[in-house]
């Protein structure tokens, strides 16, 4: 399902904790959003995938329809973004939490 940016961008927002300095950058085709200047996810045809390591990484990919973040079916998948399920774009609570 090929998503439009337009509509991920209030998403991530509306779930991003109140303290926090948001900000969206066009880039590669697509945006990426910045908390308090440091790059946390990328919003682009493929969806919103969240930039994440370690333990959390491996938690978000148990959940169903998490995957590796891949901008094109060829390309190798990210090491560090994960684009997050669908269900999370109308749960903004459980979002926020990751």
């Amino acid at each position: 399902m090929a998503h439009d940016v337009k509509l991920l961008q209030p998403i991530l927002a509306s779930a991003a904790p109140l303290d926090s300095d948001v900000t969206f950058r066009p880039m590669f085709g697509g945006v990426f959003a910045y908390a308090d200047g440091k790059p946390f996810a990328s919003l682009s045809d493929v969806g919103l995938a969240l930039k994440l390591v370690g333990r959390e990484r491996d938690a978000m990919l148990t959940l169903p329809g998490a995957v590796p973040l891949r901008y094109d079916p060829d390309d190798p998948p990210s090491k560090s973004y994960v684009v997050i399920p669908e269900y999370m774009l109308s749960e903004p609570d459980e979002l926020r939490s990751w």
